[in-house]
């Protein structure tokens, strides 16, 4: 019966999250989490010293507080829902869940950059990929722009799509709720920069221990999305955008050239199976970092790669379903 319910509350969260996204008006759980963040690196950077060690124990007692704190809050809304009622419990969970995929939102934000160049606006698409980007995007030209963005739909089949619906399939709504905590964490303090070499160390390192198998099973299947959309759009068709087996190759070639040893994974199967060379120089509040390229240079970058790249992403995440699809039959 709870496995039954579980497997529900997920695919209902995937179609919540398909139909709604992350709707402006209603408050989202990682806005919490981000909030918790900041206060807690405020209070422990004035209790523990500055300087290496004072910093990594204080980064570490970060991660520890604040998986504590989202871990007991999600698992007391969650049990409390489902010792009232299962079916209160699926109701709270299937939420739970819908919020944490990314797909819809990552979809909406990454066209509203298309749609800019569509309609010739430049400033407008430079504007939209600054919304999902960390990067600084004024000096960006217009193959800049659409790298970045076709760079963020990529690297967050990953750690948007991938590694939250496996988390919600294997750890339910409080273990997708941990994730996105760990995933928050990395976004706002694992930069390697002055501030947070140290105290953000900790984070950045869970957080590549816990997309480890995510990135790669992403990647596997979007190597395999790269087939299907070239088989879909037509083998013979001189003028299809997607190679499958040239995912495979430049995945086998470029998956760790990224300081992460996660970001570059399905980066390097977009590259590739887009015939496109991705990554390269990037300029992070205001300084310049050198940064590997990931892929070949084929054919230039265009805008039409934004849909391209989602319609990668979107195929990806279909393959990903359906185990949990056929899962959810069998203990039905």
């Amino acid at each position: 019966m709870m496995m039954r319910l579980h497997l529900a509350a997920v695919l209902t969260g995937c179609f919540l999250d398909l139909c709604f996204g992350d709707p402006r008006w209603l408050w989202h759980p990682v806005c919490g989490i981000g909030s918790l963040i900041s206060w807690l690196e405020k209070k422990l950077r004035e209790m523990f010293p500055k300087g290496e060690v004072g910093e990594r124990r204080a980064g570490l007692w970060l991660v520890i507080l604040v998986l504590l704190i989202t871990g007991t809050v999600s698992g007391a809304i969650l049990w409390t829902s489902y010792f009232f009622s299962p079916y209160a419990g699926f109701l709270i969970e299937s939420i739970m869940c819908g919020q944490m995929m990314a797909w819809r939102s990552l979809r909406e934000e990454s066209m509203k950059v298309y749609k800019a160049f569509s309609n010739g606006d430049v400033e407008g698409a430079r504007q939209a990929v600054s919304m999902i980007v960390g990067r600084d995007t004024k000096i960006l030209s217009e193959e800049g722009i659409t790298k970045a963005a076709v760079e963020t739909v990529a690297e967050n089949t990953s750690d948007g799509i991938i590694a939250p619906l496996l988390f919600m399939a294997f750890f339910g709504g409080v273990g997708v709720y941990l994730y996105k905590a760990v995933n928050t964490m990395d976004s706002m303090v694992g930069y390697k920069n002055e501030r947070y070499l140290w105290f953000g160390r900790a984070a950045a390192k869970l957080d590549d221990a816990c997309n480890f198998i995510p990135a790669r099973l992403s990647a596997a299947l979007m190597i395999g999305a790269g087939y299907m959309c070239q088989l879909f759009y037509g083998i013979r068709n001189k003028r299809n955008p997607y190679r499958g087996r040239n995912g495979l190759v430049i995945f086998k070639r470029d998956r760790f050239n990224h300081k992460s040893p996660n970001s570059a994974q399905t980066e390097a199967v977009c590259a590739g199976a887009l015939q496109i060379q991705l990554a390269g120089n990037a300029c992070y509040f205001g300084k310049l970092y050198e940064k590997p390229t990931i892929g070949d240079a084929v054919r230039p970058v265009e805008y039409e790669d934004i849909p391209r790249a989602n319609c990668l992403m979107t195929v990806t995440y279909v393959l990903a379903l359906i185990p949990v699809f056929l899962l959810f039959l069998i203990v039905f």
